[in-house]
């Protein structure tokens, strides 16, 4: 007995399992599985598409490359007609100032603003009529092909003009003014003022020619540098205005040697013109400003 109750008192009531309600499991259909391209599939696409790019790119620059072309031509051609405009020296009538085969720049620009050519200006005018058989030119000969490329540049202004109507010469007398060769001494006077001119081509009288021109308003008494090889108004008296030229005629004035390097210098009012007479058409230069640095020819 005492064995039994001592089982029974040790002995362990059975347990009772409650199980959970169990829930749906979610009805899941094939899980697609993401379609991918080989390794080398994906790397030839991106080569194609960047390929593709690239034609794009090229197609681009090709299309842009005539536009830009016309936009230079049209600046060039805006710059000739209304700024600075390149002319070729074929003759030696400016010597030693400018000689055969220069290139110099003319201002176009100035004009527009109502400035006035000065006495000393060198100028690039209209032949008025017959001028430049009287000038022992020197024209370039260039092959037809070479030729007609060179006008085309000419026209719009990326050549200097070579065989254009024009001449140039340096302005001795303004309108109004009175000019006459010579004085005692052999010098060109304009209102009474002697001239020094250091820019006259060495071994050259200032004229060997006597003549006293007054200068009608509007129009230009006008020299060549090489006085004993210029056909300039001397040559001229005998015609209508005693050969000076009309203002409307000037192109422009030639403000720099650009070409050849080596000669490369600013063609500026000489020192000698400052002291003629006549404060009133002086003070009109005074309006744009006189152009800077040492006077020279």
């Amino acid at each position: 007995m005492g064995n039994r109750r001592r089982r029974g008192r040790g002995r362990r009531e059975p347990e009772h399992w409650v199980e959970a309600p169990s829930r749906p499991a979610p009805v899941r259909g094939p899980t697609p599985t993401p379609a991918r391209e080989p390794d080398g599939g994906s790397r030839a696409e991106r080569r194609r598409l960047a390929r593709r790019v690239k034609r794009r790119r090229r197609t681009r620059r090709v299309g842009e490359v005539p536009l830009l072309v016309v936009v230079a031509l049209c600046i060039a051609l805006l710059l000739k007609t209304f700024l600075v405009q390149a002319f070729f020296i074929p003759s030696g009538s400016m010597e030693q100032t400018i000689r055969i085969g220069d290139r110099v720049l003319v201002d176009k620009l100035t004009p527009w603003f109502g400035s006035k050519v000065e006495r000393g200006d060198v100028v690039v005018f209209k032949d008025p009529g017959g001028w430049l058989k009287g000038e022992a030119t020197r024209p370039p000969r260039d092959p037809v092909v070479v030729k007609q490329v060179k006008e085309v540049l000419t026209f719009i202004g990326l050549l200097p003009s070579a065989d254009e109507q024009d001449l140039i010469k340096r302005v001795i007398g303004v309108g109004g003014d009175t000019v006459t060769c010579c004085d005692t001494k052999g010098r060109i006077t304009v209102n009474g003022a002697p001239l020094d001119e250091p820019y006259v081509n060495p071994g050259n009288a200032p004229s060997e020619i006597r003549f006293t021109v007054r200068v009608p308003e509007g129009r230009l008494f006008v020299m060549g540098d090489h006085r004993a090889n210029s056909a300039d108004s001397r040559f001229h008296l005998d015609e209508g205005f005693e050969g000076t030229i009309d203002e409307e005629g000037v192109v422009g004035e030639a403000v720099v040697i650009a070409w050849p390097y080596d000669h490369w210098r600013r063609l500026e009012q000489p020192a000698t013109f400052l002291t003629v007479p006549d404060q009133a058409r002086r003070g009109r230069r005074g309006a744009r400003g006189r152009r800077g640095g040492t006077p020279v020819a």
